[in-house]
């Protein structure tokens, strides 16, 4: 859990940055409508997230540097027994000062007739637009609410900021508590990926391996942070799979891509196993491939380097390893300066982690990519894919996608995986594989 000091550093930090002379607004996510009138799960916006660790909807933070009653302040829903009673506990503004270290709030409803005057005074206004049309233009309407006073000697602000260049980018950076909670999921994940490898075999469907998946995340209180890709067979050449409903059948490949979100902190897992239990040559030359281009990709997420080299390490081993197999002609440079591997490995080796999946962050500053800090948090997910129609590749290796994917966290020393309980050798999933049978044989 982190710590409600924490939020109240980042919204400090946030303020800092900023300056004394802005004002910064950042609402809630939005309740969704499924169908009718069932909602979507909620699931807090990550911002907002980040700066309160409030996860009710219909709120509203407001920072204002310098404001002499108080720079913190909420708008969210009142205290309602009535609704209450049907929908579940609200804090109310109480509460948002008391449990949440807010320095005042107020009703939502009152947001028209109290933010306008918080606006007034303030030069810059800090602000995600294009997220939610609706809010955007609630927000023109309060600036220019004040505008209209200007004769009567009200100052209104002349300029808008986009929130995310500063709010991202310390976003990006994790805290101890922070890396407390990713690995708890990442834990969480892992389990489920164990699960997987033990319970797997011909005959079931992917949509029951997922069902594991999810009841293992729920035990932990935890739910998923992407919807899952459980592929088998020619199904994991798909890279975003979503169907998960084919069967499993012996001598195939499962992918499976799943992640936990356990306290808004998102994991991002891949593993690959044979549904028998037992890789045959063909799965077990590519799995390798793939197993080594991961590990010499992990060796560059170091401190200092930029964030593009452990993609290239990847690609380096994966071209040479296909080439080894013939599945590729030439030398290592030309396919590489040729872009030849793209046809068994099209996409990039990771992404940020954090709160979102695809976390917020900057790739690229001026244009070249960053370096890698202390305290970010990648994924590594480098994998072969060759689909049942791919021409000119032996009918061997049609219909095997493999792809192994972890998190690791820059640290000031080595790379540290923090997906690590999920086993990723062959020698480590067969022998799962096959404890998981026999137990299973002797309680028969």
């Amino acid at each position: 859990m982190i710590d409600q000091k924490e939020f109240a550093r980042r919204r400090r930090q946030l303020m800092r940055m900023t300056g004394r002379d802005a004002i910064t607004i950042v609402p809630a996510a939005l309740e969704r409508i499924r169908n009718n009138d069932a909602h979507y799960p909620y699931r807090q916006d990550s911002d907002f997230h980040y700066l309160t660790g409030f996860a009710e909807p219909q709120a509203v933070l407001v920072l204002i540097p310098g404001r002499a009653h108080g720079e913190c302040i909420l708008f969210c829903r009142e205290r309602n027994a009535e609704r209450e009673a049907w929908d579940g506990h609200r804090y109310g503004q109480e509460g948002a000062v008391e449990k949440f270290g807010m320095d005042d709030a107020f009703p939502i409803d009152d947001i028209d007739d109290i933010l306008p005057g918080l606006i007034e005074g303030r030069t810059r206004v800090y602000y995600h637009f294009g997220r939610d049309p609706d809010f955007d233009l609630k927000l023109i309407g309060w600036v220019n609410h004040v505008r209209a006073q200007v004769k009567q000697g009200a100052r209104a602000p002349h300029e808008f900021v986009a929130l995310g260049h500063l709010l991202h980018d310390l976003r990006l950076f994790k805290s101890r508590d922070e890396l407390r909670v990713m690995r708890k999921s990442a834990k969480i994940a892992a389990e489920a990926h164990v699960r997987a490898m033990q319970l797997a075999r011909p005959g079931m469907s992917e949509n029951q391996i997922e069902a594991e998946l999810l009841h293992t995340l729920r035990r932990h209180d935890a739910v998923v942070s992407y919807e899952p890709i459980v592929g088998s067979g020619a199904n994991a050449c798909v890279l975003h799979y979503r169907a998960n409903n084919g069967p499993l059948r012996d001598g195939d490949l499962l992918l499976i891509d799943a992640g936990a979100e356990y306290q808004c902190y998102a994991s991002d897992i891949t593993r690959t196993f044979p549904v028998n239990g037992i890789f045959n040559d063909e799965q077990r030359a590519l799995y390798q491939i793939v197993l080594d281009a991961q590990l010499a990709a992990i060796d560059e997420v170091r401190a200092g380097r930029p964030f593009d080299a452990y993609h290239d390490a990847a690609v380096r081993v994966i071209t040479a390893g296909l080439i080894k197999l013939g599945l590729l002609k030439g030398s290592v440079e030309k396919n590489i300066s040729e872009a030849s591997y793209r046809r068994f490995y099209m996409h990039k080796t990771g992404h940020w982690l954090g709160l979102d999946v695809h976390d917020v962050g900057d790739y690229r500053i001026d244009g070249v990519f960053r370096e890698l800090e202390p305290g970010m948090v990648v994924t590594v997910e480098p994998g072969i894919y060759i689909a049942p129609d791919m021409k000119s590749v032996p009918a061997k290796w049609h219909g095997i996608g493999i792809r192994i994917e972890d998190d690791v966290l820059v640290t000031s020393g080595d790379p540290e995986v923090i997906s690590a309980d999920a086993p990723k050798t062959i020698a480590a999933i067969e022998a799962l594989m096959a404890a998981a049978r026999s137990t299973q044989a002797e309680r028969k």
